[in-house]
């Protein structure tokens, strides 16, 4: 009963299939906002320089209260420039969403290995489709929160990188000091991040219902006649 079947038919099952998908879209997740990297970058005019590139680095987990722009010169425009920081830190969010997406990639693993080889022991035990779907239910609880306050951060990390950081930088206001914004980078791959926290949304949301029709709890209700309810009514 509980010896290796390998069963590669389970996989074009909706069970299997979601569970492949769900696995794919985890590693976008995990992926496109863990290997992050970008930087912002103003051009400053100051005592004895003139549209020197100022840049801030910024990634995963995107604590921006902890990155410092770099100073114009050495000098630091003759005293008057004094270490500038990004505003914002949203690590607590981007950790999150990341270490979720990591642990699904790990579970969708070790779900696809019981699927494939152990599809026997799946269907006879009930208690493999509860807990499976214990924990597709919290996944999927998890995934909306995960990625609702990931899409939060992200928009304030815009903000906090774009042209309005000038504004925060009392260097800047000297008068003998003027600081344009330049350019930040692209955030095209932390987009791909959100949608795929949307994606896995639909995914594990969806999939609550093709775990549940394995358990118990929906064979017993198929079981129930109409006669039954009749019968109750009639009471």
């Amino acid at each position: 009963m509980a010896g290796l079947k390998v069963d590669f038919g389970v996989l074009l099952e909706p069970l299997g299939f979601i569970k492949i998908l769900e696995w794919i879209f985890s590693i976008f997740a995990f992926a496109t906002c863990g290997g992050f990297r970008g930087e912002t970058t103003i051009l400053v005019s100051c005592k004895g320089v003139v549209n020197k590139t100022v840049t801030a680095a910024f990634a995963y987990p995107f604590e921006l209260n902890t990155v410092v722009f770099s100073a114009p010169d050495p000098k630091r425009c003759g005293g008057t420039w004094t270490d500038v920081y990004l505003v914002g830190n949203f690590s607590c969010s981007a950790q999150f969403f990341v270490t979720l997406a990591v642990v699904v990639f790990l579970y969708c693993i070790a779900a696809l290995v019981v699927y494939i080889g152990y599809n026997h022991v799946y269907q006879q035990n009930s208690k493999f489709p509860l807990i499976d779907l214990i924990i597709t239910s919290i996944t999927a609880f998890l995934w909306v929160v995960s990625t609702f306050a990931w899409t939060k951060a992200l928009s304030d990390i815009r903000v906090s990188t774009g042209a309005s950081v000038i504004s925060g930088i009392q260097s800047c206001k000297v008068p003998t000091t003027t600081c344009r914004f330049a350019s930040v980078t692209g955030m095209g791959t932390l987009n791909v991040s959100a949608l795929s926290g949307l994606l896995n949304m639909v995914l594990w949301g969806g999939n609550i219902w093709f775990v549940y029709k394995d358990t118990d709890l929906y064979k017993r209700s198929k079981r129930i006649s109409p006669g039954t309810y009749l019968t109750q009514i009639d009471i």
